[in-house]
């Protein structure tokens, strides 16, 4: 696996989900960075942006899920999103409200890749339509 930022966001998905299930941050973390990786897992340094990401959204879940409640249109619910899209915007909005050093387009194009590869096209065009309310502000 490499250490670009695509495929960090990519284990930093994995590792939020699992945090659904009662991961704590840091373990999920490294299973999901070490899962793939064939060279030798002791002393393996996890990257600081796939930390950030874990420890950031699991911080912020409560608040990350009020804005994005807030932005959901009338009769959708967070409890009405799938596991996956409802972590690929938490994993978006993190990075467009706390990462200064990413571009808010680049966090939500970021998420609809995600989209497409771990959902489908039309939760795609979910998640770029709820995320992009929240560029269109600044």
């Amino acid at each position: 696996m490499k250490n670009n930022r695509h495929a960090l966001r990519k284990c930093a998905l994995q590792a939020i989900v699992s945090l659904e299930f009662g991961q704590e941050p840091l373990q999920a973390a490294q299973f999901s960075y070490l899962y793939d990786r064939e060279e030798e897992q002791e002393g393996v340094e996890l990257p600081l942006f796939l930390l950030n990401l874990v420890k950031g959204v699991s911080d912020y879940r409560e608040e990350l899920d009020k804005e994005i409640a807030g932005k959901l249109k009338a009769g959708w619910t967070l409890d009405r999103l799938t596991l996956i899209d409802k972590n690929i915007m938490r994993l978006g909005l993190f990075e467009i409200l706390y990462f200064e050093e990413t571009p808010a387009r680049v966090a939500v194009n970021e998420a609809i890749e995600l989209a497409k590869e771990f959902s489908d096209e039309a939760s795609a065009k979910f998640i770029n339509g709820v995320l992009s309310q929240f560029i269109q502000e600044d």
